[in-house]
C-alpha cells in the first residue's frame, strides 16, 4: 500500500504529537528521546524556583509520570528549554482604546503575544458603533467588526508556516448598536475564521427576553461625539467594559429582546457561533469580584479573565485512579487524586515564575493575582471504567463529588502554599471572605484564609485539553463524553495526508481485557446523548469550579430548531457561566469526523489538532 492508505494506530498518533508538538528537539538534534526526557525536562524546569530543587524536581516527575496529570501544551513544549515562548497557552488582551492609536496598539500586542504560542481573547465593546462621527477627526467609525478582520487577517499571517492553528476569541456586549452585525458575522464560511466569537449576555437582557420587553442598544456617552445628533439623548447607565462603575450610556436604538435572542440563537444554530457568556454570573462569582471586571475570555472559554490575565492550566487524569476498571468491584481512588492535587497547583504555581511573557502588563497580572486552573480529563472513559453512563444521576454525583474534591484539595493546598511563599499580592483578605464562591466552600477552608491568606486568587477550570488527550492515549477530554469509539482522522504530514485509526482509551482497553461486545448501557458517545444530559453533566461541576468548563453541547444536523433555543435558556437556568452548541453546518462541518474523508471548513480554535 502506498503510503497514502498506511493505517496508523493510536500509539502513532500519541507519539506523532509528542515528536511534532511537545518534543524538545536542540540545534544538534539531541533533546528529549522519549515522553519520559519531556517529564524529567518539565519536572526540573518547575522545581527550579524552589528552595530545593532535586527533591521537587524528583515529586513533580512522579506527578507527571504515566500521564498521572498533564500541564497545558504549552508548558509541556516550553518549560525547561531555551525557546522565547511562554508558557501560558492563552492571554486577555488589554482594553482597546477607542482610537487609531489604540486599536493597532492592541493589535500588535496581540501579535506578539501569539508569535510566542499563546491564543488571544478581546472583548471589542470598547469600540463605537458603526456610523457614528469620531470624537477629533470629520471621520465615521466602521465599528467592532470591520476591526476584527485587522485581527484575523494578523492572526492568519502569523500561523500560516507554523504547527499551531491561530486561537481568538471575541466578545460584543448584548446591548452594544453592532450586536446584530456581530452576532452575523461567522454565517459566511469566509469571514473571521480565526476568531471564535462569543455574546455577553447580562442578567437584564436575559429577563426582558422572559417579558418580551424592548431592549435599548447603547453606548457609553463619553466615547461619542458630543456635537453629534443633540437630539438623540436618553441616556442609561450601564456597567461597561473598560469601566469600573456604571457610566452612562446614550441610547441609540430599541430592539426586541426576544428578537435578538432569537437572532443569536439562529445564527449559532446555522454556523455554530456566536457563543454566550453569562457575563454578570461571571463577575458574581468572581473570586477577585472588588477588583475586576471580566468582559472576556481565552479562545476556549474556560478561564473569564481580567484585562491582560493568562491561562496556566492543567489536568488530572481520572483514569489513572480507576481501580479493577470493567468489574463488579471497580472504583474510583478519590484519596489518590485528593493527594496528587497539592502537587499538581504547586507545578502550576511554579509557571507562574518560570515562565516568560510576551508582555510586561501580562507579567504583572499574573504574579499579582497568581491565577491557576486544575482541571480534569477522562472523565468519560472513568465513568465507562466504572460502569456508569455519562449524564445519569450516579454519573453526575460522582463527578460533583469529584471535582469537589480536586477544589477544595486545591484551596487546602494554596492556603499552605502562602502559609510557605506568601499570599498572591492583591489579596484582600476581608473582600476576598466576602465572595460568593469562597462563601460556599468549607468553614475550615475560610477560617484558614482568614488566618493565612492564599497563594492563588483562583484554583480550578475545565480545559477542552483535545491534544494533551491525544498525547495520553486518546483518552475522552476534559469532560466531554466520548465523540467515537473508533474513526479516523488524517494528519497532513510533509505534504502527505497520513490516516490513523483511533481507538477511544477506554474503547480499547475493554477490547485488550476481552470482554466481548460493549455494554450499550454505558458505551455511550455524544451524538447519542440529549443535550440535557451534557448541561446537567456541567452544571454538576459548576458549584465545584472557580474559573469555569469548556464545553460543547453536541447535537444532530437535523435537531429541532425550537429544542435548539430551551437548550441557551436551560443552561442559564442551570447557573452555568457559558454555553456552547455545536451542530454540524455548512459554515464549521464537524468538529471531528467519523468518515474516510478530511471534513473542510473545521473550527478555527479545533482543539484537538
Amino acid at each position: 500500500m502506498g503510503k497514502d492508505a498506511e493505517q496508523f494506530s493510536p500509539d502513532d498518533i500519541s507519539d506523532y504529537i509528542w515528536d511534532t508538538k511537545y518534543r524538545y528537539k536542540d540545534a544538534d538534534g539531541t533533546g528529549d528521546k522519549s515522553i519520559v526526557d519531556t517529564w524529567r525536562r518539565v519536572a526540573s524546569a518547575l522545581a527550579s524556583v524552589e528552595s530545593d530543587p532535586k527533591l521537587w524536581q524528583r515529586r513533580f516527575y512522579n506527578t507527571l509520570k504515566g500521564f498521572r496529570f498533564i500541564p497545558g501544551g504549552r508548558i509541556m513544549a516550553g518549560a525547561g528549554t531555551d525557546r522565547k515562548v511562554t508558557l501560558f497557552n492563552c492571554f486577555v488582551m488589554g482594553n482597546i482604546d477607542d482610537s487609531i492609536d489604540g486599536i493597532f496598539n492592541g493589535l500588535k500586542e496581540g501579535a506578539l503575544t501569539m508569535q510566542q504560542g499563546g491564543g488571544v481573547g478581546y472583548d471589542f465593546s470598547t469600540l463605537r458603533p458603526y456610523g457614528t462621527q469620531a470624537r477629533q477627526v470629520n471621520r465615521m467609525a466602521s465599528g467592532p467588526v470591520s476591526f476584527m478582520r485587522i485581527w484575523d487577517s494578523m492572526c492568519r499571517t502569523l500561523v500560516s508556516s507554523g504547527p499551531r492553528r491561530g486561537a481568538m476569541m471575541a466578545t460584543l456586549r448584548c446591548d452594544h448598536p453592532d450586536i446584530e452585525k456581530f452576532i452575523n458575522s461567522k454565517r459566511d464560511r469566509h469571514e473571521l475564521r480565526n476568531f471564535n466569537i462569543s455574546v455577553l449576555v447580562t442578567d437584564e437582557f436575559m429577563e426582558a427576553v422572559q417579558w418580551d420587553q424592548d431592549w435599548p442598544l447603547v453606548f457609553p456617552e463619553r466615547g461619542l461625539n458630543q456635537n453629534e445628533d443633540k437630539q438623540r439623548r436618553e441616556i442609561v447607565k450601564r456597567q461597561w467594559s473598560g469601566y469600573r462603575r456604571a457610566t452612562p450610556c446614550r441610547v441609540f436604538r430599541r430592539v426586541s429582546a426576544r428578537s435578538l435572542w432569537e437572532q443569536i440563537i439562529r445564527a449559532s444554530y446555522h454556523s455554530a457561533e456566536p457563543g454566550v457568556l453569562f457575563i454578570d454570573r461571571i463577575n458574581r462569582l468572581n473570586n477577585l469580584w472588588y477588583r475586576e471586571n471580566i468582559s472576556a475570555t481565552n479562545p476556549c472559554g474556560e478561564i473569564p479573565l481580567p484585562a491582560y490575565g493568562a491561562c496556566d492550566l492543567g489536568s488530572i487524569n481520572l483514569t489513572r485512579f480507576v481501580n479493577d476498571p470493567f468489574t463488579t468491584n471497580a472504583s474510583l481512588d478519590l484519596a489518590g487524586i485528593r493527594n496528587i492535587v497539592p502537587l499538581a497547583v504547586r507545578m502550576l504555581d511554579n509557571v507562574i515564575d518560570v515562565s516568560r511573557f510576551p508582555l510586561p502588563a501580562q507579567q504583572r497580572q499574573a504574579r499579582n493575582t497568581r491565577r491557576i486552573g486544575l482541571g480534569i480529563t477522562g472523565l468519560a472513559d472513568t465513568l465507562i471504567m466504572l460502569g456508569l453512563r455519562y449524564g445519569n444521576e450516579d454519573a453526575c454525583e460522582l463527578t460533583a463529588s469529584i471535582m469537589q474534591t480536586i477544589n477544595q484539595a486545591a484551596y487546602r493546598a494554596s492556603i499552605k502554599l502562602a502559609q510557605e511563599k506568601g499570599s498572591f499580592p492583591l489579596l484582600d483578605s476581608n473582600k476576598h471572605l466576602e465572595g460568593e464562591f469562597i462563601q460556599a466552600l468549607p468553614a475550615d477552608i475560610t477560617h484558614a484564609i482568614k488566618q493565612h491568606g492564599i497563594r492563588n486568587s483562583h484554583l480550578t477550570a475545565i480545559a477542552p485539553t483535545g491534544t494533551i488527550s491525544l498525547l495520553a492515549g486518546n483518552l475522552s477530554s476534559g469532560i466531554e463524553p466520548v465523540f467515537a469509539f473508533e474513526h479516523q482522522r488524517y494528519i497532513l504530514e510533509d505534504g502527505i495526508r497520513k490516516p490513523y485509526q483511533l481507538e477511544d482509551y477506554a474503547w480499547r482497553l475493554w477490547q485488550q481485557l476481552g470482554k466481548g461486545e460493549p455494554l450499550a448501557r454505558t458505551f455511550v458517545c455524544a451524538h447519542e446523548l440529549e443535550p440535557e444530559v451534557h448541561l446537567r453533566m456541567q452544571a454538576a461541576v459548576q458549584a465545584h469550579v472557580d474559573n469555569s468548563i469548556s464545553k460543547t453541547i453536541n447535537i444532530p444536523v437535523d435537531y429541532d430548531f425550537a429544542a435548539f433555543n430551551s437548550v441557551y435558556e436551560m443552561a442559564y437556568q442551570l447557573g452555568l457561566k457559558s454555553c456552547t452548541v455545536f451542530r454540524p453546518n455548512p459554515v464549521t462541518g464537524e468538529i471531528l469526523h467519523t468518515g474516510k474523508e478530511p471534513v473542510e471548513g473545521e473550527h478555527c480554535c479545533n482543539v484537538y489538532l
